[in-house]
Protein backbone atom coordinates (compact mmCIF):
# COMPACT_ATOMS: atom_id res chain seq x y z
CA UNK A 1 0.00 0.00 0.00
CA UNK A 2 3.00 2.29 0.41
CA UNK A 3 3.46 2.36 -3.38
CA UNK A 4 -0.22 3.18 -3.93
CA UNK A 5 -0.03 5.97 -1.38
CA UNK A 6 3.01 7.41 -3.12
CA UNK A 7 1.31 7.26 -6.52
CA UNK A 8 -1.84 8.91 -5.17
CA UNK A 9 0.33 11.66 -3.68
CA UNK A 10 1.92 12.15 -7.09
CA UNK A 11 -1.52 12.39 -8.67
CA UNK A 12 -2.47 14.99 -6.07
CA UNK A 13 0.57 17.13 -6.92
CA UNK A 14 -0.23 16.80 -10.61
CA UNK A 15 -3.81 17.96 -10.03
CA UNK A 16 -2.49 20.86 -7.94
CA UNK A 17 -0.55 21.92 -11.03
CA UNK A 18 -3.76 21.78 -13.07
CA UNK A 19 -5.62 23.81 -10.41
CA UNK A 20 -2.86 26.43 -10.30
CA UNK A 21 -3.12 26.83 -14.08
CA UNK A 22 -6.91 27.05 -13.94
CA UNK A 23 -6.81 29.76 -11.27
CA UNK A 24 -4.15 31.70 -13.18
CA UNK A 25 -1.41 31.30 -10.58
CA UNK A 26 0.63 29.18 -12.99
CA UNK A 27 0.18 31.31 -16.09
CA UNK A 28 2.11 30.70 -19.30
CA UNK A 29 5.16 32.68 -18.15
CA UNK A 30 5.42 31.02 -14.73
CA UNK A 31 4.83 27.57 -16.22
CA UNK A 32 7.61 28.18 -18.74
CA UNK A 33 9.99 29.17 -15.93
CA UNK A 34 9.01 26.11 -13.91
CA UNK A 35 9.59 23.91 -16.95
CA UNK A 36 13.00 25.51 -17.45
CA UNK A 37 13.98 24.85 -13.83
CA UNK A 38 12.93 21.22 -14.19
CA UNK A 39 14.40 20.62 -17.63
CA UNK A 40 17.70 22.47 -17.25
CA UNK A 41 18.46 22.00 -13.54
CA UNK A 42 16.54 19.44 -11.47
CA UNK A 43 16.24 16.56 -13.96
CA UNK A 44 19.85 16.79 -15.26
CA UNK A 45 21.05 16.83 -11.63
CA UNK A 46 18.99 13.72 -10.86
CA UNK A 47 20.32 11.87 -13.90
CA UNK A 48 23.94 12.84 -13.20
CA UNK A 49 23.78 11.81 -9.53
CA UNK A 50 22.16 8.51 -10.51
CA UNK A 51 24.92 7.57 -12.95
CA UNK A 52 28.29 9.12 -12.05
CA UNK A 53 29.23 6.47 -9.45
CA UNK A 54 27.82 3.41 -11.25
CA UNK A 55 29.60 0.66 -13.19
CA UNK A 56 28.85 1.64 -16.79
CA UNK A 57 29.12 -1.96 -17.98
CA UNK A 58 26.32 -3.00 -15.64
CA UNK A 59 23.85 -0.21 -16.35
CA UNK A 60 24.37 0.28 -20.10
CA UNK A 61 24.11 -3.20 -21.60
CA UNK A 62 23.42 -4.37 -25.13
CA UNK A 63 20.36 -6.21 -23.85
CA UNK A 64 18.96 -2.97 -22.47
CA UNK A 65 19.46 -1.12 -25.76
CA UNK A 66 17.92 -3.95 -27.77
CA UNK A 67 15.02 -4.30 -25.35
CA UNK A 68 14.08 -0.62 -25.32
CA UNK A 69 14.27 -0.38 -29.11
CA UNK A 70 12.24 -3.54 -29.70
CA UNK A 71 9.53 -2.54 -27.22
CA UNK A 72 9.11 0.92 -28.74
CA UNK A 73 8.98 -0.36 -32.31
CA UNK A 74 6.72 -3.30 -31.46
CA UNK A 75 4.27 -1.05 -29.60
CA UNK A 76 4.29 1.41 -32.50
CA UNK A 77 3.43 -1.46 -34.84
CA UNK A 78 0.57 -2.59 -32.59
CA UNK A 79 -0.66 1.00 -32.38
CA UNK A 80 -0.60 1.32 -36.16
CA UNK A 81 -2.87 -1.71 -36.43
CA UNK A 82 -5.22 -0.57 -33.66
CA UNK A 83 -5.60 3.01 -34.92
CA UNK A 84 -5.36 2.50 -38.69
CA UNK A 85 -9.06 3.29 -39.26
CA UNK A 86 -9.32 6.56 -37.33
CA UNK A 87 -11.51 9.15 -39.08
CA UNK A 88 -8.76 11.64 -39.89
CA UNK A 89 -5.00 11.56 -40.48
CA UNK A 90 -4.52 14.18 -37.75
CA UNK A 91 -6.23 12.00 -35.14
CA UNK A 92 -4.76 8.72 -36.40
CA UNK A 93 -1.20 10.05 -36.27
CA UNK A 94 -1.63 11.31 -32.71
CA UNK A 95 -3.26 8.08 -31.54
CA UNK A 96 -0.35 6.05 -32.89
CA UNK A 97 2.47 8.11 -31.41
CA UNK A 98 0.76 8.56 -28.05
CA UNK A 99 0.39 4.81 -27.71
CA UNK A 100 4.17 4.33 -27.37
CA UNK A 101 5.79 7.74 -26.68
CA UNK A 102 6.40 7.50 -22.94
CA UNK A 103 6.98 10.16 -20.31
CA UNK A 104 10.45 8.89 -19.42
CA UNK A 105 11.88 12.18 -18.18
CA UNK A 106 9.28 14.15 -16.23
CA UNK A 107 7.67 11.09 -14.64
CA UNK A 108 9.78 8.01 -15.40
CA UNK A 109 13.19 8.66 -13.86
CA UNK A 110 11.90 10.77 -10.92
CA UNK A 111 9.31 8.10 -10.01
CA UNK A 112 11.88 5.32 -10.30
CA UNK A 113 14.25 7.30 -8.07
CA UNK A 114 11.51 7.72 -5.46
CA UNK A 115 10.54 4.04 -5.54
CA UNK A 116 13.62 1.89 -6.24
CA UNK A 117 17.32 1.79 -5.35
CA UNK A 118 20.22 3.59 -7.04
CA UNK A 119 21.03 0.75 -9.45
CA UNK A 120 17.52 0.75 -10.91
CA UNK A 121 17.54 4.56 -11.07
CA UNK A 122 20.84 4.54 -12.97
CA UNK A 123 19.46 2.09 -15.54
CA UNK A 124 16.28 4.15 -15.81
CA UNK A 125 18.45 7.17 -16.64
CA UNK A 126 20.08 5.20 -19.46
CA UNK A 127 16.62 4.19 -20.70
CA UNK A 128 15.69 7.88 -20.76
CA UNK A 129 18.60 8.52 -23.11
CA UNK A 130 17.94 5.49 -25.29
CA UNK A 131 14.23 6.28 -25.40
CA UNK A 132 14.84 9.85 -26.52
CA UNK A 133 17.09 8.66 -29.33
CA UNK A 134 14.44 6.22 -30.57
CA UNK A 135 11.00 7.61 -29.80
CA UNK A 136 11.57 11.28 -30.70
CA UNK A 137 12.76 10.61 -34.29
CA UNK A 138 10.09 7.91 -34.67
CA UNK A 139 7.34 10.27 -33.50
CA UNK A 140 8.49 13.04 -35.82
CA UNK A 141 8.74 10.60 -38.73
CA UNK A 142 5.21 9.24 -38.19
CA UNK A 143 3.59 12.65 -37.72
CA UNK A 144 5.41 14.05 -40.76
CA UNK A 145 4.57 11.03 -42.92
CA UNK A 146 0.90 10.70 -41.98
CA UNK A 147 0.15 14.44 -41.94
CA UNK A 148 2.37 15.36 -44.88
CA UNK A 149 4.27 17.95 -42.83
CA UNK A 150 7.66 19.49 -43.66
CA UNK A 151 10.01 16.53 -43.12
CA UNK A 152 13.41 18.18 -43.59
CA UNK A 153 12.80 21.10 -41.26
CA UNK A 154 11.15 18.95 -38.58
CA UNK A 155 13.78 16.22 -38.45
CA UNK A 156 16.68 18.67 -38.46
CA UNK A 157 15.09 20.71 -35.69
CA UNK A 158 14.55 17.66 -33.48
CA UNK A 159 18.08 16.35 -34.08
CA UNK A 160 19.40 19.76 -33.01
CA UNK A 161 17.24 19.66 -29.90
CA UNK A 162 18.53 16.20 -28.98
CA UNK A 163 22.14 17.35 -29.31
CA UNK A 164 21.44 20.27 -26.95
CA UNK A 165 19.24 18.27 -24.56
CA UNK A 166 20.57 19.02 -21.03
CA UNK A 167 19.33 15.69 -19.66
CA UNK A 168 21.21 13.73 -22.32
CA UNK A 169 24.30 15.87 -21.71
CA UNK A 170 24.05 15.11 -17.98
CA UNK A 171 23.64 11.40 -18.76
CA UNK A 172 26.73 11.35 -20.99
CA UNK A 173 28.71 13.27 -18.35
CA UNK A 174 27.62 10.89 -15.61
CA UNK A 175 28.46 7.80 -17.66
CA UNK A 176 31.82 9.27 -18.65
CA UNK A 177 32.78 9.98 -15.05
CA UNK A 178 31.58 6.51 -14.04
CA UNK A 179 33.65 4.98 -16.85
CA UNK A 180 36.83 6.85 -15.94
CA UNK A 181 36.27 6.41 -12.23
CA UNK A 182 36.85 10.02 -11.27
CA UNK A 183 35.23 11.00 -7.98
CA UNK A 184 32.90 13.94 -7.47
CA UNK A 185 33.57 16.15 -4.41
CA UNK A 186 31.15 15.44 -1.56
CA UNK A 187 29.65 18.94 -1.32
CA UNK A 188 29.03 18.98 -5.09
CA UNK A 189 27.38 15.56 -5.02
CA UNK A 190 25.25 16.59 -2.04
CA UNK A 191 24.14 19.80 -3.74
CA UNK A 192 23.25 17.99 -6.97
CA UNK A 193 21.38 15.36 -5.00
CA UNK A 194 19.32 18.10 -3.38
CA UNK A 195 18.51 19.62 -6.76
CA UNK A 196 17.65 16.19 -8.15
CA UNK A 197 15.16 15.59 -5.35
CA UNK A 198 13.14 18.52 -6.70
CA UNK A 199 12.72 16.86 -10.12
CA UNK A 200 9.58 14.87 -9.34
CA UNK A 201 7.45 17.57 -7.64
CA UNK A 202 8.49 20.21 -10.17
CA UNK A 203 7.85 17.87 -13.10
CA UNK A 204 4.42 16.93 -11.76
CA UNK A 205 3.44 20.58 -11.39
CA UNK A 206 4.62 21.22 -14.97
CA UNK A 207 2.67 18.26 -16.33
CA UNK A 208 -0.42 19.28 -14.40
CA UNK A 209 -0.18 22.86 -15.64
CA UNK A 210 0.04 21.57 -19.21
CA UNK A 211 -3.06 19.34 -19.07
CA UNK A 212 -6.19 20.66 -20.75
CA UNK A 213 -9.39 18.76 -21.50
CA UNK A 214 -12.15 19.82 -23.89
CA UNK A 215 -14.94 17.49 -22.69
CA UNK A 216 -17.50 18.25 -25.43
CA UNK A 217 -15.09 16.95 -28.07
CA UNK A 218 -14.02 13.75 -26.31
CA UNK A 219 -13.75 10.70 -28.59
CA UNK A 220 -14.22 8.01 -25.95
CA UNK A 221 -13.39 5.06 -28.21
CA UNK A 222 -10.20 6.55 -29.61
CA UNK A 223 -8.92 7.72 -26.22
CA UNK A 224 -9.77 4.38 -24.58
CA UNK A 225 -7.75 2.62 -27.29
CA UNK A 226 -4.74 4.88 -26.69
CA UNK A 227 -4.95 4.24 -22.94
CA UNK A 228 -5.24 0.48 -23.43
CA UNK A 229 -2.20 0.28 -25.68
CA UNK A 230 -0.09 2.70 -23.65
CA UNK A 231 -0.62 1.63 -20.04
CA UNK A 232 -1.56 -2.04 -20.55
CA UNK A 233 -0.24 -3.41 -23.85
CA UNK A 234 3.12 -1.62 -23.87
CA UNK A 235 4.27 -2.77 -20.41
CA UNK A 236 3.10 -6.28 -21.29
CA UNK A 237 5.30 -6.17 -24.39
CA UNK A 238 8.18 -4.84 -22.27
CA UNK A 239 7.69 -7.66 -19.77
CA UNK A 240 7.80 -10.27 -22.56
CA UNK A 241 10.81 -8.72 -24.34
CA UNK A 242 12.98 -8.25 -21.25
CA UNK A 243 12.05 -11.73 -20.00
CA UNK A 244 13.13 -13.19 -23.34
CA UNK A 245 16.41 -11.26 -23.22
CA UNK A 246 17.04 -12.67 -19.72
CA UNK A 247 18.45 -9.41 -18.34
CA UNK A 248 19.28 -8.82 -14.68
CA UNK A 249 16.63 -7.97 -12.09
CA UNK A 250 17.50 -4.25 -12.00
CA UNK A 251 17.39 -3.94 -15.80
CA UNK A 252 14.11 -5.86 -15.96
CA UNK A 253 12.55 -3.64 -13.29
CA UNK A 254 13.72 -0.39 -14.86
CA UNK A 255 12.76 -1.49 -18.37
CA UNK A 256 9.23 -2.64 -17.57
CA UNK A 257 8.32 0.24 -15.24
CA UNK A 258 9.86 2.98 -17.39
CA UNK A 259 8.10 1.75 -20.52
CA UNK A 260 4.85 1.53 -18.58
CA UNK A 261 4.81 5.31 -18.03
CA UNK A 262 1.93 7.39 -19.44
CA UNK A 263 2.09 9.39 -22.64
CA UNK A 264 4.64 12.20 -22.69
CA UNK A 265 3.41 15.80 -22.59
CA UNK A 266 5.80 16.55 -25.45
CA UNK A 267 3.54 14.58 -27.81
CA UNK A 268 1.04 17.44 -27.54
CA UNK A 269 3.76 19.85 -28.71
CA UNK A 270 4.75 17.54 -31.56
CA UNK A 271 1.12 17.18 -32.60
CA UNK A 272 0.56 20.94 -32.63
CA UNK A 273 3.70 21.54 -34.68
CA UNK A 274 3.33 18.67 -37.16
CA UNK A 275 -0.33 18.66 -38.17
CA UNK A 276 -1.77 16.37 -35.48
CA UNK A 277 -5.00 16.80 -33.56
CA UNK A 278 -3.72 18.90 -30.64
CA UNK A 279 -6.93 18.81 -28.56
CA UNK A 280 -7.08 15.04 -28.86
CA UNK A 281 -3.41 14.85 -27.89
CA UNK A 282 -3.95 16.97 -24.77
CA UNK A 283 -6.85 14.78 -23.66
CA UNK A 284 -4.84 11.60 -24.10
CA UNK A 285 -1.94 12.95 -22.04
CA UNK A 286 -4.36 13.72 -19.22
CA UNK A 287 -6.22 10.40 -19.31
CA UNK A 288 -3.14 8.18 -19.65
CA UNK A 289 -1.50 10.07 -16.79
CA UNK A 290 -4.48 9.55 -14.48
CA UNK A 291 -4.92 5.92 -15.56
CA UNK A 292 -1.24 5.24 -14.94
CA UNK A 293 -1.73 5.71 -11.18
CA UNK A 294 -3.52 2.35 -11.08
CA UNK A 295 -1.52 0.66 -13.84
CA UNK A 296 1.84 1.64 -12.32
CA UNK A 297 0.73 0.43 -8.90
CA UNK A 298 -0.12 -2.97 -10.37
CA UNK A 299 3.06 -3.01 -12.47
CA UNK A 300 5.37 -2.10 -9.59
CA UNK A 301 3.76 -4.72 -7.36
CA UNK A 302 4.12 -7.41 -10.05
CA UNK A 303 7.72 -6.49 -10.80
CA UNK A 304 8.53 -6.52 -7.11
CA UNK A 305 7.11 -10.02 -6.81
CA UNK A 306 9.24 -11.53 -9.56
CA UNK A 307 12.41 -9.41 -9.82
Amino acid sequence: MEVLGRLLALLAVLLVGTALRTTGILDATRTERLNAATYYVALPALVFVATYDQDVGEIASVGLAVGVTVVLLATALVAWGVHRNRASDARRSVAIVQSYHSNLGYLGVPLIAATFDSAVTAIASVILGLGALVQVPLTVFLLVTINDADADVSLLREVARLVRNPVLIALVAGLAIGWVGVGVPGPVALGLDGLGSLALPLALLCVGASLQVDLPNVDVGATASVVAVKVACMPAIAWAVFSFLDVGAATFTAGVVMLGMPTAVSTYVFAAELGGDAEFASLNVFVTTVASVLSLFVLIELVGAVA
